[in-house]
């Protein structure tokens, strides 16, 4: 086993799940479903390579035990199904003397913990798919839980944790000859620059990425790397440059979500140039095809963003209470942006203190989970707050949208065959 897999904290194995216990009263389905997956865990625990294995009897009573448990939430939703499907794969798990078996229950249900926003949980499941499969996990599936393990501690702005991660996943994919595999570890790695703040080596990165992705025919790498290096261009000032790339991406995606994430950032950077028709087009497809899903806390930001570059106080008020009913949800990131626009939105509506105070609160944010880059242009962005001029100069707006290129003309002709 790899020593880049951080230890477990000290204590109690899988705890995380039992501070659910905090948030509700007892009988809740969540604090219930949390102490299933606390015992359902434990009972994987049993056959950790790292341990004695248990005798018939041990294993059979806490089968039973943990099997009772799940069932009395049987009803309580999605959850509950996959706590079942982990318990069902443990059992056969120990009859075949088999523990790849485990290995699908435990990623679907990190992946369904991952999306519920539940990411420590999520980091927990994984990390027991690692430790129990140990070396007998084929490539492909060590590949999966690591990859994912990198995306879901960089979500809690776990950079180096992150980091390690990654170059495990990359690792184990070079082992394999799995050339595409490879490029999606080098493409987290650059992930965590950026969101780091570095952002000159993330550049490098992902144009390199770029160089070995489009000759090798690797489409969905190559889309991430158009998708990246399109964020970073705009975030340092070039969202001309960067439109381009972001619509690439988009194009290149094939599935759904990725392309609603894609016109999400390609809405910013086009805000940023002021083309805010162009901005509200690949926002309001995005609301049109994901009304309920992941995109939609982002894709509401931006909303209010617009609304208040177009100084329209009621949609932008509209926009940050539908924002505000799924902040608990958000990972360090995307709250960052949410108290930075509202902040910058109450500015331009002239309400300064209260401006001040939500960036106060973004930059408190960025700077306890170390996301550099935000930390600096909130700080730019307060340092100028009672200067209209100056803040809307210093997010990078302009009065009216220049269209500098015909790649950036092609994008604006693109979005407007957008359904209205």
């Amino acid at each position: 086993m790899s020593t880049e897999l951080q230890s477990r904290p000290a204590g109690l194995p899988h705890a995380v799940f039992l501070q659910r216990v905090a948030d509700g009263p007892a009988t809740s389905p969540d604090v219930r479903l949390g102490q299933g997956a606390f015992l359902a865990l434990r009972f994987v625990d049993l056959l950790s390579p790292d341990r004695e294995p248990p005798t018939p009897d041990v294993f059979r009573y806490q089968w039973a035990a943990t099997e009772r448990y799940c069932a009395e939430l049987a009803g309580e939703g999605t959850e509950a199904s996959h706590l079942s499907c982990i318990v069902r794969a443990a059992g056969e798990a120990h009859r075949t003397n088999d523990s790849r078996t485990l290995a699908p229950a435990l990623f679907a249900y990190a992946l369904y913990l991952e999306q519920e926003s539940h990411l420590e949980e999520a980091e927990d499941a994984l990390a027991t798919m690692i430790l129990v499969g140990g070396d007998r996990l084929s490539s492909t599936d060590a590949f999966s839980a690591w990859i994912r393990l990198g995306r879901v501690r960089r979500l809690q702005a776990d950079f180096t944790g992150a980091d390690a991660a990654y170059l495990q996943a990359k690792r184990i994919a070079a082992a394999a000859g799995d050339d595409a595999s490879v490029l999606l570890s080098r493409i987290g790695q650059c992930n965590v620059l950026y969101f780091q703040g570095n952002l000159p080596e993330a550049e490098r990165g992902w144009r390199e990425i770029l160089a070995d992705a489009a000759p090798g025919g690797y489409r969905h790498a190559e889309a991430l790397a158009h998708h990246g290096l399109g964020n970073l261009l705009g975030r340092r000032g070039g969202a001309h440059e960067g439109a381009p790339h972001l619509w690439r991406a988009y194009e290149l995606y094939e599935d759904d979500g990725d392309q609603l994430r894609v016109l999400t950032d390609l809405g910013i950077s086009l805000l940023s140039i002021g083309d805010v028709d162009g901005a509200e087009r690949a926002l309001n497809e995005v609301a049109r095809r994901d009304p309920i899903g992941e995109n939609r806390a982002n894709c509401l930001i931006e909303l209010m963003h617009c609304a208040s570059f177009r100084r329209d106080r009621v949609g932008f008020e509209r926009m940050r209470e539908q924002s505000l009913s799924q902040l608990d949800g958000m990972a360090p990131n995307v709250r960052t942006d949410f108290y930075l626009k509202v902040g910058i939105g109450l500015a331009r509506f002239g309400n300064f203190a209260k401006a001040e105070t939500n960036l106060r609160h973004a930059l408190e944010i960025a700077t306890a989970h170390e996301l550099h880059e935000l930390v600096f242009r909130i700080e730019r962005i307060s340092g100028g707050l009672r200067a209209c001029e100056a803040l809307e100069q210093v997010h990078g707006a302009e009065a009216e949208p220049i269209l500098k290129s015909d790649a950036l003309r092609e994008v604006s002709a693109s979005l407007a065959a957008f359904s209205p």
